[in-house]
């Protein structure tokens, strides 16, 4: 084709002046097998000006690649997951998934609520975390709690308004208990029992506490439903296996519980919350 037809070609392309000028400083390098990979390219120019602002690196998008890799960064409240919204990615946060997950436990099923976490010193451990909506009843984890006073027993005070005042009465409650010998580790708001010690060697309570169906406007029950303490005079009674608690006097929509010694404060361990769920 002589030069003048092959003008004539490229006249008929309709490409203005301009639009040629587009090429001024493409790399020499630029060969037919390179523009060849355009052959075939179906994408209008709005489609390709879709990835005009994408700031995305190779590494982030191999990421979605299906790789085997796994990295051990921990996840923290305010990350992002990304999930399929119907046909739409969308990002959220691991607080909205932690949500949604905790509306598919089954009923029966424990869940952990709160910590105390490890007690130094305190006057005494609160628990306001009662949900009814999403849980029966509650369990407490009693880990080597122990008191700064020696010789005392364990209380326990429920609130039926979450918290901002607690019924801490000897006529307030009815305990009941059954313990090896005389040593109870749970002994409430007057029982008379649980002595509980703190001296060297004495490791305090570890139990479990079971607060029972409160949120039934009531007489809500709460028992320690068997454990062991290492009680004051450990030296006359080493360990001692117990089953105590008391039952509230009045009828009330429990939805917070502490717990204190009936003199001094709790001078370490910690205790667990755990929520069982309702099958609603």
């Amino acid at each position: 084709m002589s030069n003048q037809s092959k003008l004539a070609e490229l006249a008929s392309t309709g490409v203005t002046k301009a639009e040629l000028g587009t090429l001024d400083g493409v790399a020499a390098t630029l060969v037919a097998a390179e523009l060849n990979i355009l052959d075939g390219v179906t994408a209008t120019a709005a489609e390709i000006n879709i990835l005009d602002t994408v700031t995305t690196t190779a590494g982030e998008l191999n990421l979605i690649d299906g790789g085997t890799a796994r990295g051990t960064t921990a996840v923290a409240d305010g990350d992002g997951v990304l999930v399929n919204d119907a046909g739409t990615m969308r990002m959220t946060t691991v607080e909205t998934l932690a949500t949604y997950m905790g509306t598919k436990i089954t009923g029966g099923s424990m869940v952990y609520l709160a910590s105390s976490g490890v007690i130094d010193d305190a006057a005494n451990a609160a628990f306001t975390q009662f949900d009814a909506t999403k849980y029966d009843h509650y369990q407490f984890w009693f880990q080597n709690v122990i008191p700064v006073t020696d010789n005392v027993q364990l209380h326990g005070f429920t609130s039926s308004d979450g918290g901002s005042s607690y019924d801490a009465g000897s006529s307030d409650y009815r305990t009941h208990s059954v313990g090896d010998g005389t040593r109870v580790a749970f002994g409430l708001l007057g029982s008379g029992l649980g002595n509980i010690g703190s001296a060297s060697g004495e490791m305090g309570c570890n139990s479990i506490i079971t607060v029972a169906s409160p949120h039934l406007a009531t007489f809500t029950t709460v028992n320690g439903d068997g454990g062991s303490i290492v009680a004051a005079n450990a030296t006359t009674f080493g360990s001692a296996f117990y089953a105590a608690g008391f039952t509230r006097r009045s009828a009330a929509d429990v939805d917070a519980i502490k717990f204190a010694f009936s003199s001094g404060n709790i001078e370490s361990g910690e205790i667990v919350m755990y929520g069982i769920a309702n099958g609603t």
